[in-house]
C-alpha cells in the first residue's frame, strides 16, 4: 500500500467500525492496482480492498458482487464502501485459496468437484443487459498483447511477413471461434488462485472472488481456466477428466454445451486464445507495472500450447512459428 493512503484507510476504517482498536495485516495482492488487508477487531475478521480509484472503478466489483451473491453464490459480502477514495470493507472467506490448499498437500479432487459445482452454478446465472460483452474487440486486444508485449517487448523479436500472415490467420481463427460458442456469464479467471474452500457448517463449497473483469463470453472460458491454471499444471489427462466432469454437469443443469467432441474442441481453442493472453500479460506487468515475477510462469503457457495445437492441423504454420520462439526456462 502506497505510505500516503495508509491514512486515508485507517481514519476510513475507525469511521466504519467505530473504534480504532483494529489492526491491519496484508492479506493479498493482484496483478493490478488493488492489495487486500485482513482486518481484525475484536473477536471479527473482515477484509478491506484498497484500490486507487485513479487506477480502479468499484462499480463493475460492487455490481457483480451483488449479481452473484443474489444467484446463491458464496462471493464476498460490501459491508462498508468509499468509491471516492477507494476502499471496500468485506466479509472474509478465509486465509487460505484453493490453490494455496493445494500445494499444502490438500487432496485436489474434492476441491476441484466444488469448484465445478461452482461453475456451472455460476454459468446459469441469466445476464443482465449491462454486463458487458466479450466481442471481437476485446478477444483482438487481448492477443495482441502477445506480439506486442511478449515478443517485441520482452524478446526483442520482430515476425517476418510470412510470419505475420501465420499470426494473423490464427487470430482470426480464435477470435471466430470464441465468438461462435454459446454466451454465458464469464468470470475470466476462474481460477484456483482466485476460489476459496469454505470450512464453516452454512458454507460449504467454493467462494468466488476476483470477479469485477466477468463479461458475457464462451461457455468453455471458465472451465478451461479452472483445468490450465496459471500457476500450477496438471497432467493433460487429469485436465481433461475434470473438463470432461464439468461437461457431464453442464449438460445436466442443461447448459448449452455441445457435444464433447465439439466442447473440447472449444475448450482448446478458447485456451489457445487465454494462453496467448496471458503470456502478453506477464510481459506487461514485468516491463510496464515492474512486476516481474510473473514472466517466470511464461513457459507453462508455452507448454499449454504445445498439448494442443498437433489437434488442430489448420495451426500447423502457427506451431511451427511458436517453436522458433518458445523459451526455455533460463529466458522466459
Amino acid at each position: 500500500m502506497p505510505t500516503n493512503r495508509r491514512p486515508l484507510l485507517e481514519n476510513w476504517l475507525t469511521r466504519v467500525l467505530g473504534t480504532a482498536d483494529f489492526t491491519l495485516a496484508h492479506a493479498a495482492a493482484d496483478a493490478g492496482a488493488r492489495s487486500y488487508w485482513r482486518v481484525l477487531a475484536g473477536n471479527r475478521s473482515r477484509i478491506v480492498m484498497d484500490a486507487p480509484p485513479a487506477s480502479n472503478d468499484l462499480a463493475p466489483f460492487l455490481a457483480i458482487a451483488a449479481l452473484l451473491r443474489d444467484a446463491g453464490i458464496t462471493a464476498p459480502e460490501v459491508l462498508a464502501q468509499d468509491t471516492v477514495q477507494g476502499f471496500l470493507l468485506l466479509s472474509d472467506l478465509g486465509d487460505r485459496t484453493m490453490l494455496q490448499a493445494i500445494d499444502a498437500g490438500a487432496d485436489p479432487e474434492p476441491l476441484f468437484e466444488a469448484a465445478i459445482d461452482a461453475l456451472v452454478h455460476m454459468q446459469g446465472i441469466a445476464m443482465p443487459t449491462w454486463l458487458p460483452g466479450y466481442d471481437a474487440s476485446l478477444l483482438e486486444r487481448e492477443l495482441d498483447l502477445f506480439p506486442d508485449w511478449y515478443l517485441a517487448r520482452h524478446r526483442g523479436i520482430t515476425l517476418d511477413t510470412r510470419e505475420q500472415a501465420v499470426w494473423f490467420d490464427a487470430r482470426t481463427r480464435l477470435v471466430n471461434a470464441a465468438l461462435a460458442q454459446p454466451r454465458v456469464f464469464v468470470h475470466r479467471d476462474f481460477m484456483p488462485r482466485n476460489l476459496m474452500p469454505m470450512q464453516c457448517a452454512d458454507q460449504g463449497g467454493i467462494g468466488v472472488l476476483d470477479f469485477q473483469d466477468a463479461v458475457a463470453g464462451p461457455i468453455a472460458y471458465d472451465p478451461l481456466s479452472l483445468v490450465k491454471d496459471a500457476f500450477r499444471s496438471w497432467p493433460l489427462e487429469r485436465a481433461e477428466s475434470w473438463l470432461r466432469r464439468y461437461w457431464e454437469r453442464a449438460r445436466a443443469a442443461t447448459l448449452p454445451v455441445p457435444d464433447w467432441p465439439g466442447f473440447l474442441r472449444d475448450a482448446d481453442w478458447i485456451g489457445m486464445q487465454r494462453h496467448l493472453k496471458v503470456i502478453g500479460i506477464f510481459a506487461r506487468l514485468k516491463h510496464r507495472d515492474g512486476k516481474a515475477h510473473y514472466v517466470e510462469d511464461v513457459p507453462r503457457f508455452f507448454a499449454y500450447l504445445a498439448e494442443v495445437l498437433p489437434r488442430y492441423p489448420e495451426f500447423d504454420e502457427f506451431a511451427a512459428v511458436l517453436a522458433r520462439i518458445t523459451p526455455t526456462r533460463s529466458d522466459p
